[in-house]
């Protein structure tokens, strides 16, 4: 057969045509590279904390270590999901002795928010198993919202890739937690949080159970749990004041304040509505009335996350660093608690105090418990140095390095804290703050007034939380 030149043009022209088809189908979606991390928002990370911190209020043994340190793993483990889409970023396995993570395929799409989805509702049901009997349906939460996210990213990739991401999700998790396991201080504490073979030492000055339930030591081995980036000798912290009876004492001087404070606050003394303001405000000390001081964090956390529209990368890097910072934080503000064993305000306050000023004799702090009717309570650990003084500079400083110091925000950042608004059984009222500075001197300090902390107890709480947030951010998470 002869073919006509306007034939053999149009031959040439289905050989190109099928050559451009064969290329476009090997840059189509199930074959091509994926998107970066930075094109999707940060809705997942929102939902999950938000599901973290409604089982975090009811989690019995998940205070206070054991939850910063659960979203420390949770927080690396989301983070190590998605860096592949994050060009720009490292992955840290190789600064962890013991984690070794799958790696994803470079010539094949995920899609990165169901990776995020995986990776958390995996582990959160790990961190969460001692809530599956009590709270049954707070836990079947966990798969509720896994499938509900499921259902939503369906509709937005095939499900070749979906499959792949949710795969590559769970095995980063699975990976992430069999190195958890290896922690054995750390690994499920949460089911013997107050170890009857733990017996405090006795002496002046040194803590002992306190009035009015006299609870056994809380978490005394925590000093113990692997830390994500403080080195051992930071983990100490510096000497409390020397333990002191005289009136004239440094050590008397910081009881009286805490004495006088409260005073202040129950005569109705000018300024005592603020006081008791803030003290209620960032007590969340108390099971079932609200989650833990450090998911308070991370609560803000979610707050600037939306109100920023920071995107799935960001948020990633952010939860991972605020969560290890708090989790070292704890760490070692607890091997500091029980080395020193500085007794709290109320024992002091009560034996001491209580010579030079009798009425002092039944004085007691302004935490309460609602729920059980139990007034005057003192967490039961000692006091020095202060855990939500920790878990607040750790929190400002990660939330300060990513939202302050920029062209928008030269060193400040105000917002306003919304955690509470809704509650009516404590001062809940929002909060306004100029920086993250502010809001973690605020969340420190408020132990004074609270009656269960001395004002050192807040320094050096502080101290301990900034440098725990500056190890995390000097690791190396940019290439």
């Amino acid at each position: 057969m002869k073919f006509s030149i306007q034939h053999r043009i149009l031959l040439f022209a289905i050989f190109l045509l099928t050559l451009l088809v064969s290329s476009c189908k090997q840059d189509s979606p199930e074959q091509g590279v994926s998107p970066l991390a930075e094109s999707y928002d940060y809705k997942v990370f929102k939902a999950w904390n938000d599901k973290f911190l409604e089982l975090d209020r009811y989690a019995a043994g998940n205070r206070p270590g054991t939850g910063p340190r659960a979203l420390a793993y949770l927080g690396l483990s989301a983070y190590e999901s998605i860096v592949p889409g994050m060009p720009d970023n490292n992955s840290l396995a190789s600064i962890h002795y013991g984690l070794d993570l799958p790696k994803a395929d470079p010539d094949l799409e995920y899609y990165w928010p169901a990776c995020v989805n995986e990776s958390y509702a995996y582990l959160m049901k790990k961190f969460f198993i001692m809530m599956q009997t009590d709270y049954a349906s707070l836990y079947q939460g966990i798969d509720h919202l896994r499938n509900l996210q499921h259902d939503q990213f369906a509709e937005q990739t095939s499900p070749e890739i979906l499959e792949r991401s949710e795969a590559f999700g769970r095995a980063i998790a699975a990976a992430i937690y069999q190195w958890e396991e290896q922690d054995l201080a750390g690994h499920n504490a949460f089911q013997n949080p107050q170890p009857s073979n733990y017996q405090p030492p006795s002496g002046p000055g040194l803590w002992q159970p306190t009035w009015p339930d006299y609870s056994a030591a809380v978490f005394p081995y925590w000093g113990d749990v692997r830390t994500f980036a403080m080195r051992e000798t930071d983990l100490l912290s510096k000497p409390p004041i020397p333990y002191d009876e005289s009136p004239v004492s440094l050590f008397y001087g910081q009881a009286l304040e805490t004495y006088q404070t409260v005073n202040n606050i129950v005569a109705n003394a000018p300024g005592a509505y603020e006081a008791r303001w803030k003290a209620e405000f960032w007590s969340d000390d108390i099971l079932g009335l609200t989650f833990g001081p450090p998911p308070r964090l991370a609560a803000i956390a979610n707050q600037v996350v939306e109100k920023e529209n920071l995107n799935l990368a960001r948020c990633a890097e952010l939860f991972a660093k605020l969560g290890m910072a708090m989790s070292d934080a704890g760490v070692s503000v607890w091997k500091s608690k029980y080395y020193y064993n500085v007794e709290r305000p109320i024992s002091y306050i009560r034996r001491v105090v209580a010579q030079q000023y009798p009425e002092a004799a039944n004085w007691q702090s302004l935490l309460n418990n609602p729920i059980s009717g139990t007034n005057g309570i003192t967490p039961a650990f000692p006091a020095y140095p202060s855990g939500h003084s920790g878990f607040g500079g750790a929190g400002g400083k990660i939330l300060s390095s990513f939202v302050e110091y920029n062209a928008e925000h030269p060193g400040s950042y105000t917002f306003t804290d919304l955690c509470h608004k809704d509650r009516f059984e404590f001062l809940g009222t929002p909060r306004t703050f100029t920086s993250f500075a502010e809001m973690a001197y605020e969340d420190a300090y408020s132990r004074i007034p609270l009656g269960v902390h001395f004002r050192m107890d807040c320094e050096e709480g502080l101290r301990l939380g900034e440098l725990a947030a500056h190890r995390v951010l000097d690791l190396p998470w940019k290439k």
